[in-house]
């Protein structure tokens, strides 16, 4: 599954412009919705949660794209508690909704839901995270999620100078010291993501190249429950505080997320990292969040993972129209992602590493960012 930066890069900027973001309008959700299909009925959103800048992005863009198509758009997020999120859903489903597209927050809890909406005949699309163990999953919009670790790891590779932007070997040789960080166990993006990462980094563990001094390598240790940077830094410290006394120093972290990164940052920094002969550790992330960006600006996080979020809610919206107009919607991988119950029919988008060298390039000559969000 491994490409170029380059590629991946020229793949995703001219998607972009193929699938820009729809601007923005202002519509109440009136319940008395049509009861069929097309212009005006119901479409019932949620996400969850408003901690993370970027779900906040994908709701918005998501409404905008569905309401510039007529529909009317029920937007929730449930601050990542699942039974809100369980009754948003079946609010949307008394109201009438006509489709549901749903970001879960734990994708094993909303069987109940997900079969009360087939029930009536409403179709479910799976956003970004996928909804497990349940046959009534019609449709999944995500990213490239394995890819997303394939291309942490080699940015991780990069910084430590073990492979060059061009994906070649490097001149390093170490062996480095590096702490494994992965993401929520109840969300089936995370094992994408340190399944990928781990396909690029296990040859480097088992020669010697890359050293886990803490010895936490299994996804189960190394997990962070729902995403929490709090949690995060807290690992860090103690990670920090248990593997390496007399000198030793971290000198990479897998980080699969931004606002893990910035918790991961906290804790380095607190234990003298960053200044004098305690440099910052090569340290990745996900998602392009404004302060990750404004720390790879001033070099502390090394990198993160764009994922041009405009462009999975113009999909996710474009899935939407297709099914409420009885027409099968696009899908690019039929084969990928199995729920336990089904293998759901998957458009998946491609990704880009972004570090000090493209920023500007990726995140606001596209106009993703302005350069005023990034100061």
């Amino acid at each position: 599954m491994e490409f170029t930066r380059a590629a991946a890069m020229g793949g995703a900027l001219a998607l972009t412009a193929a699938l820009c973001a729809c601007g923005s309008s202002t519509k109440t959700v009136d319940q008395t919705v049509e009861a069929g299909p097309g212009s005006g009925s119901l479409v019932g959103v949620t996400m969850p949660t408003k901690s993370s800048e970027r779900w906040i992005h994908d709701g918005d863009n998501i409404k905008a794209a569905l309401e510039e198509q007529g529909y009317q758009v029920d937007l929730q997020y449930a601050q990542d508690d699942i039974p809100t999120q369980a009754n948003q859903i079946e609010n949307q489903i008394t109201k009438g909704a006509k489709v549901l597209i749903v970001a879960s927050i734990d994708g094993k809890a909303l069987t109940t839901q997900i079969q009360q909406a087939a029930d009536k005949g409403i179709p479910v699309i799976s956003y970004d995270r996928l909804i497990l163990n349940s046959p009534d999953v019609d449709y999944y919009a995500t990213f490239d999620n394995f890819k997303v670790g394939v291309q942490q790891a080699l940015s991780l590779l990069t910084g430590l100078g073990l492979k060059k932007a061009d994906g070649s070997d490097g001149d390093a040789r170490g062996p480095f010291n590096v702490e494994l960080f992965a993401g929520s166990p109840d969300d089936n993006n995370a094992t994408f993501f340190f399944n990928g990462a781990m396909s690029v980094l296990q040859p480097y563990l088992d020669n010697g190249t890359l050293v886990v001094k803490s010895g936490q390598k299994d996804f189960t240790t190394i997990a962070i429950l729902r995403w929490d940077p709090a949690t995060a830094q807290r690992r860090m410290e103690d990670v920090i505080t248990s593997s390496y006394g007399g000198g030793a120093l971290v000198q990479g972290v897998l980080s699969p997320f931004d606002g893990l990164s910035i918790g991961i940052l906290s804790a380095l920094r607190s234990n003298g990292y960053g200044s004098g002969d305690r440099p910052y550790p090569i340290v990745t992330g996900q998602d392009a969040e404004v302060a990750s960006v404004k720390s790879i600006v001033s070099g502390e996080q090394y990198s993160t993972i764009y994922k041009d979020t405009r462009q999975l809610a113009d999909v996710a919206a474009k899935m939407a129209d297709a099914v409420l107009k009885g027409e099968k919607p696009e899908i690019n991988n039929p084969t990928d992602y199995d729920n336990g119950q089904k293998v759901v029919p998957t458009f998946t988008l491609p990704v880009v590493t972004v570090d000090k060298a493209n920023y500007q390039e990726v995140l606001i000559d596209s106009g993703y960012y302005t350069a005023d969000q990034i100061r």
